[in-house]
Parts: C-alpha cells; sequence; structure tokens
C-alpha cells in the first residue's frame, strides 16, 4: 500500500512539473527573454504564420501585442480557446499553462510581462537581512569578548 502511495506520488509529480515548462526553455525558437529581476520576467514572442509553441506554463501577466494576431490556446485537459488580439492592446491573464498556435496568415509579436510570485520577489531581500543579522551577531560577540 505504501509502495502504491509512492508511486502515485511521483506520478503526480512528474506529470505536474512537465506541464509547468518554461516557455523560454521548451520553446526558444519564439520566446525570447529580455529583461529578468525579482519582480518581473519579460519575454519577447514572434511567432511565425501556423506556427504553433509546445505545453508551457506563466505565472500572471499582461502581454503588449505589437501586431494584431489570432491564437488558440490548448489547456492541459485537452479545451480550446481562441483569441483575437490587437495591436497595442495590454491584456491581463491569472496564470496559465497552454499550447499555442499562431492562426494567421502573419507573423504575430508581443511583449509578456510576467510577474514573480511575492516570496520569490522577497528572496533577495530575505537573504540580505538574513546575512545583516549574520553580520550584526558577529559583531555583538566581537565587542562580547573585548568586555
Amino acid at each position: 500500500m505504501r509502495r502504491s502511495l509512492l508511486l502515485v506520488a511521483s506520478v503526480c509529480f512528474l506529470a505536474s512539473a512537465a506541464l509547468a515548462q518554461d516557455p523560454a526553455k521548451v520553446d526558444p525558437q519564439h520566446c525570447k527573454v529580455e529583461f529578468e529581476n525579482a519582480q518581473v520576467r519579460v519575454l519577447h514572442w514572434k511567432t511565425g504564420p501556423h506556427e504553433k509553441s509546445p505545453m508551457h506554463s506563466h505565472p500572471a501577466f499582461v502581454a503588449i501585442p505589437l501586431t494584431n494576431g489570432h491564437e488558440r490556446f490548448t489547456f492541459p485537459d485537452g479545451t480550446t480557446k481562441e483569441e483575437v488580439v490587437k495591436a497595442g492592446v495590454a491584456v491581463w491573464s491569472p496564470a496559465v499553462t497552454h499550447a499555442s498556435e499562431n492562426l494567421s496568415d502573419q507573423p504575430e509579436e508581443l511583449i509578456q510581462v510576467e510577474l514573480k510570485p511575492a516570496s520569490e520577489a522577497a528572496q533577495p531581500q530575505a537573504a540580505q537581512a538574513k546575512a545583516a543579522q549574520a553580520q550584526l551577531a558577529l559583531a555583538q560577540a566581537a565587542l562580547a569578548k573585548k568586555q
């Protein structure tokens, strides 16, 4: 029984890891990281007519199409959704996992600003605070030795 539970847990973990793919890694032909810091990651997408992008995941993001576009998104459960976007009209999306296909006869281009989770954005600040606390503890210990 224990082995079965471990096997099921392993399969679920591997399946979720397979679905949560970084688009810049699984589709470097279409997706390029233009900028990244602790708060955001900016992706530049260029997709040719009728080209597809494999299954990948995004945290919440804002997309700014640079061209008009017509896309089909396929989700992990097999459902699909078509969207038509206009150049220059920003679009908000919550976190999502999908594959995409350019349904247009024209190339599509967009800028996507992914928002990093607050906990991830806070990590550098937390590390700095921890380092400062360690330095303070060392200074206090050095003062205590002198007295």
